[in-house]
């Protein structure tokens, strides 16, 4: 039992580097003081695709955060039957 209990450790640690790196890559929604001074520089053909990747990014933060919290219940569940 102890060797499920490491498995779901470090499928816990992957999960948690899926999460943050899915973060990490989206974009910031504000631009902030330079954003407002500059205006916004990007044309229409690059807000697609920055868009459609952004959209991607937020699926799969989703889907990690669910099996993320899926996964720590029964982590803990599993500790504590143990």
């Amino acid at each position: 039992m102890n060797t499920l209990k490491t498995i779901g450790m470090i499928a816990l640690l992957v999960i948690d580097l899926v999460i943050i790196i899915a973060v990490l890559l989206q974009s910031a929604k504000s631009y902030g003081l330079s954003g407002s001074i500059t205006g916004n520089a990007d044309t229409y053909f690059g807000q697609g695709k920055n868009k459609s990747s952004d959209v991607k990014l937020k699926k799969w933060t989703k889907i990690g955060a669910i099996v993320f919290l899926i996964a720590s219940l029964v982590l803990s569940i599993l500790i504590n039957r143990l």
